[in-house]
C-alpha cells in the first residue's frame, strides 16, 4: 500500500481507506460506497492564472488527488497523451455568446464530446497503475452514449485491460453507437441492453459485485462512479475561471451528476464560483429532489438529450455525502431506503445543505428544440440538445452578479436528427465523426437480467 498522503473513504463509512491507485483500478468502494477524498487538498490560486495554459491547470488540479500512488512522471504523459488528442489548442475553449454569457466548448477531443477529457486521462492513468502492480483488469461500464464511446476510443487495444460497455438498446444516437460499435478491438466487448440507462447501470453495479468474474484479475468501472474520473474534469472548471479572470455561474448539463460534482469539487478546493445550476431534462429526479426534498424513482423517458436520461443519478451520493457533513452512517442510509424503497424525503437541515451546493433546473423537449433554434437565431450557433438544455436554463440565470457559463457538452453533429429537425439541415459533422463512414459494427444484445449479462461477460 502506498504511503501517500492522498486518502480515499467510502461515502457509505465501511470501507477500509485506499490510495489513488487502488481507488482507480477498484472504481466502487467494497462496501457499495463511491470513493472520495479524506480530505480536500487546496489549490494554489496561480492555477487559475489567465496565463496558465490547460496542462499546467491539469497537473495542479489533478497532482494532490494522486500524491505518490502512481510511479514518477505519471501524470505528467497522461496529460501530454490527453493534449495530443484535441483538436483545439486551448483544449477548452471559452466563447461569449453574449454579454454575460458564455459557453465552455468541451468537445473538441476524440469522439466529440466532453467524456474525452476525463476518460483519456483516465486510460492514460491506468496503464501506468498496472504496469507497476503486474496486474490485469476488467473494466465494467454503462453509459447512455457519451461515456461509452469515450471509453472505446480511450482503452481500445490496451493490453492489460478488457473493456465491457452497457448501453440501452435504441436509446443512444447512432452516432453515439456507431462510435463504440464499429471499433474492432480484440478487448471490447459491446453489449446493447433492453432497457434503459438505469437498467446499464443496475447490471454494472452488479457485475462489480460479482466475486466470480475476479478470476481473471480486478474488477472496475470508468463510469464516474469512478473518483478519477471526476478528478480529470475539475480542470476545466479551473480553466474557465482563468479564461474570465475571475468567478462564474457555471450551468451544467447532467445526467449521472459527475460533471457538475466535479465542478463542485473544484471550489472545495478553493476556486471562486458564484454558484451551480444543474440542469436536467424531462428526467427529472435530481431537480425534484432538490427543489422538493424528496429523492424518488421515476422509469427514465426517452429524450433528444439522450446522454441526460437517467433518474438514479450514482454521483447524487457525494453530493449527498458533502452534505451530511461527511456521515458515512447517514448517507448510507438515505441510499439503502431509496434502493429499497424507490424513494426517500430529505430532513431540512440536509436539504438547505444541498441547496446551498447546487440549483436545479428542468428543461422539456419543448423547450430544449426551441433552445436550438434560438441559439441559431440569435448567435448564429448550432447547438447540440444537451447544450440547448443548459442554456435554456442559463439564461434564466441572472447576471448582475457575474458571468454565466453554460458548458457545452457535445459537438452538434452527434445528434444530427435532433437538430436538423429543429433547424432544417444536419449540421456539419466534426472530423472524428465524418471519419466514422460505414464502417461494420459489432455488439451483443441482451436482456436487462444479471443472468444475460453474467452470461455475455463470461462467454467472453
Amino acid at each position: 500500500m502506498s504511503t501517500s498522503s492522498a486518502r480515499y473513504v467510502s461515502t457509505r463509512g465501511q470501507a477500509p481507506e485506499t490510495d489513488f491507485a487502488d481507488a482507480l483500478l477498484r472504481g466502487i468502494a467494497p462496501d457499495g460506497g463511491l470513493y472520495m477524498p479524506a480530505a480536500w487538498p487546496t489549490l494554489s490560486p496561480s492555477a487559475w492564472d489567465a496565463t496558465a495554459d490547460y496542462k499546467s491547470i491539469a497537473l495542479a488540479a489533478v497532482a494532490p488527488f494522486i500524491g505518490d500512488a502512481l510511479p514518477a512522471g505519471a501524470l505528467d504523459r497522461a496529460l501530454d497523451r490527453l493534449a495530443a488528442g484535441f483538436a483545439h489548442p486551448a483544449v477548452t475553449p471559452l466563447v461569449e455568446l453574449e454579454p454575460g454569457l458564455f459557453v465552455l466548448e468541451l468537445f473538441h477531443g476524440p469522439t466529440a464530446a466532453f467524456k474525452d477529457l476525463a476518460m483519456q486521462l483516465v486510460a492514460a492513468l491506468t496503464d501506468e497503475a498496472l504496469a507497476a502492480s503486474g496486474e490485469r483488469l476488467t473494466i465494467l461500464t454503462a453509459t447512455s452514449g457519451d461515456t461509452g464511446a469515450a471509453a472505446v476510443r480511450a482503452f481500445a487495444g490496451a493490453q492489460s485491460v478488457d473493456l465491457v460497455v452497457l448501453h440501452p438498446l435504441d436509446r443512444v444516437s447512432p452516432v453515439q453507437r456507431k462510435q463504440m460499435t464499429t471499433v474492432q478491438a480484440d478487448n471490447v466487448l459491446n453489449l446493447a441492453v433492453r432497457g434503459d440507462f438505469d437498467d446499464c447501470q443496475r447490471l454494472v453495479k452488479g457485475l462489480l459485485a460479482e466475486e466470480s468474474l475476479r478470476e481473471r484479475g480486478r474488477l472496475s468501472s470508468v463510469n464516474s462512479i469512478n473518483w478519477a474520473r471526476l478528478a480529470g474534469q475539475i480542470p476545466y472548471y479551473v480553466s474557465a475561471t482563468a479564461q474570465l479572470g475571475g468567478p462564474a455561474t457555471f450551468v451544467v448539463p447532467t445526467g449521472n451528476f459527475g460533471d457538475a460534482f466535479a465542478g463542485i469539487a473544484a471550489t472545495k478546493m478553493g476556486l471562486p464560483c458564484n454558484g451551480f445550476v444543474a440542469a436536467v431534462n424531462q428526467n427529472d429526479a435530481l431537480a425534484r429532489a432538490i427543489n422538493d426534498g424528496i429523492y424518488s424513482r421515476r422509469p427514465a423517458v426517452e429524450s433528444g438529450s439522450v446522454s441526460m436520461d437517467v433518474q438514479a443519478p450514482s454521483n447524487f451520493e457525494r453530493l449527498v455525502y458533502e452534505a451530511t457533513g461527511r456521515d458515512g452512517d447517514r448517507t448510507r442510509a438515505v441510499f439503502e431506503t431509496f434502493a429499497r424503497d424507490g424513494a426517500v424525503a430529505f430532513d431540512p437541515d440536509l436539504l438547505a445543505a444541498l441547496r446551498a451546493a447546487v440549483s436545479a433546473v428542468s428543461v422539456d423537449e419543448m423547450e430544449t428544440r426551441a433552445e436550438i433554434a434560438h441559439a441559431y437565431e440569435t448567435w448564429g450557433r448550432v447547438v447540440c440538445p444537451h447544450t440547448a438544455v443548459a442554456l435554456a436554463a442559463a439564461r434564466r440565470v441572472d447576471r448582475s452578479t457575474g458571468p454565466v457559463v453554460a458548458l457545452s457538452t457535445a459537438h452538434p453533429s452527434k445528434f444530427g436528427a435532433f437538430v436538423s429537425a429543429v433547424l432544417g439541415f444536419e449540421p456539419e459533422p466534426a472530423p472524428v465523426i465524418a471519419a466514422l463512414g460505414d464502417q461494420a459494427e459489432r455488439m451483443t444484445i441482451i436482456d436487462g437480467t444479471m443472468d444475460a449479462a453474467l452470461a455475455a461477460v463470461r462467454a467472453r
